[in-house]
């Protein structure tokens, strides 16, 4: 006989009584109620992070938006009359070239093509005479790109003797020309080879097997074994030096920022080739005119790290929240990241049903982190001090008030909410810092955008192979974005460098070092925008 299942309709006044007098399963309910809403926040966030904007930007940055109870007569003046309406005729513009001649270098080289009639078509159709040039008409002008092309450079030195020497058959002097050293002794890259090979892979991020690819089919059999060799060998000789003179002098500042990033190393002693290792940044803020940016390979995120690497280092450190940073002794103070803390806001607001969103309190929370942005735009063109006094004025009574309103919620567990309120309150000491200095940054954004050129590269190449390439690496990210930051064309900029510094005795003489240095480099070296 089939089972057969009977449906009871209760009423919900019954279902109460009902739920009241099983406290079991009414906690049961509750328990599951509350995990449906935080899998469906979880998906309605994984949802957006898959088919959404990344872009964590509101979505109006005026001041409605910024209001933090929306209301419309604030921002309305009764007084002010009506603008007068006036009709505009329609009109057509033309639509303007994105590449002309306005906007290219001035100094680009001019190759002229002349289109002339071959010598039998010159005569004159009405009395057969020869015709003559009376004139020249430029038709056009185009933008020609030549891909890059390989050259066999051969070095070639005379030797020199002496004649009346050679007459009286007496001891002949020789005298050779000099020649200057070559950036891998005994090999066969010059300094503009290697600079290339490193400026498509840490700057347009191809990776080495795909430069192969483009050479093999250029019939030059240039293998990744060999381009790798080429970096590591001139990074250690001739960068390392320089790299080694940036930390020093990065360390010197008042204000830095630092931030990390994963990364996959193969081979790396008695670690398994999945496991993660860390590409850690330190660079310096907007406090200074000779920027400096600086990467550096450890095997793990241990706080010992940044510990060694700033142990010279007194001052202000813009960080995210990971503890790590705030185990750092000594002189240093950490300052939070509010651009974090909204994060949390905004997650949690896309976390929500989109009927939910517009008067949620997290959307709440996110437009006080908004508002603290917006008055940041509003000082980004002051002094340091005439900054520090607007955030004391204007600031300050907004982050009071954003603490206030935090300190009377009580979300509940496990939800997008909850996790923004705790970390906001577990970061209060040093998300409210930069109100202590004019020069501090209200995020670690800088620290950030530092990073993202090897989050880019990472995504293309994936992986280093050994501990020695991560850390060669580290030094060429950390060369290529501190001479970015100094406007330098990084290519021009390596190759300055590995064609003098073989010849400077750099790590002897700190004269010629510092000749090395990004904001000594030649105009040669400069970005032209």
């Amino acid at each position: 006989m089939k089972n057969v299942l009977e449906t009871v309709t209760v009423s919900k006044a019954d279902y109460e009584k009902f739920l009241s007098e099983n406290s079991d399963l009414r906690n049961c309910v509750a328990e599951l109620t509350a995990k449906v809403e935080w899998l469906m926040e979880q998906f309605r966030l994984a949802q957006h992070r898959r088919f959404g904007a990344s872009s964590e930007k509101s979505v109006s940055n005026d001041f409605m938006q910024l209001n933090l109870f929306n209301e419309a007569e604030i921002a309305s003046d009764v007084l002010v009359p009506e603008p007068e309406l006036i009709e505009i005729e329609k009109h057509f513009r033309k639509r303007k070239n994105m590449v002309n001649e306005k906007n290219l270098p001035d100094d680009l080289p001019v190759e002229i093509i002349e289109h002339e009639l071959p010598p039998d078509e010159r005569v004159c159709l009405e009395c057969d005479g020869d015709l003559h040039v009376m004139g020249r008409e430029t038709l056009r002008r185009e933008l020609k790109l030549i891909p890059a092309k390989a050259v066999i450079v051969e070095h070639v030195r005379k030797v020199y003797a002496c004649r009346n020497c050679e007459k009286d058959a007496r001891g002949v002097p020789v005298v050779k020309a000099p020649v200057a050293n070559p950036v891998i002794k005994g090999g066969f890259a010059s300094p503009e080879a290697v600079a290339h090979i490193a400026t498509q892979k840490f700057v347009m991020a191809v990776p080495l097997y795909r430069q192969e690819q483009e050479w093999n089919r250029r019939g030059i059999d240039l293998s990744r074994q060999t381009m790798s060799n080429w970096l590591i060998k001139s990074t250690f000789d001739w960068l390392e030096p320089v790299y080694d003179a940036l930390a020093e002098m990065l360390c010197l500042r008042e204000v830095l920022h630092a931030d990390e990033t994963t990364l996959q190393v193969l081979h790396e002693s008695e670690k398994p080739a999945q496991s993660k290792s860390y590409m850690w940044l330190y660079r310096t803020s907007g406090d200074t005119d000779k920027p400096i940016v600086l990467y550096e390979y450890q095997s793990d995120r241990k706080a010992e790290h940044p510990k060694f690497f700033l142990k010279n280092f007194s001052g202000y450190l813009h960080a995210d929240g990971y503890e790590g940073y705030h185990d750092i002794s000594g002189n240093i103070k950490i300052v939070g990241c509010f651009a974090h803390a909204r994060r949390k806001f905004d997650e949690a607001v896309k976390g929500l049903p989109k009927k939910d969103q517009a008067n949620s309190t997290a959307m709440v929370g996110k437009r006080f982190c908004d508002k603290l942005f917006s008055l940041e735009r509003d000082f980004s063109g002051l002094a340091a001090e005439e900054r520090l006094e607007k955030r004391r004025e204007l600031s300050k009574p907004t982050f009071d008030e954003f603490y206030e309103w935090l300190d009377a919620l009580s979300p509940p567990p496990k939800t997008g909410l909850y996790t923004a309120v705790v970390y906001a309150r577990n970061q209060r000491e040093y998300l409210e810092r930069f109100l202590e200095d004019g020069r501090l940054e209200i995020s670690n954004n800088r620290a950030e955008r530092g990073i993202k050129p090897f989050v880019v590269g990472r995504k293309n190449w994936l992986f280093a192979n050994t501990p020695r390439g991560a850390k060669a690496s580290a030094i060429l990210f950390s060369i290529i974005e501190t001479a970015k930051e100094n406007e330098l064309n990084p290519y021009e900029y390596l190759t300055y460098v590995f064609k003098n510094a073989p010849n400077w005795d750099i790590r002897r003489n700190a004269n010629n070092l510092e000749r090395l240095l990004p904001w000594f480099a030649p105009d040669s070296c400069k970005a032209k925008k």
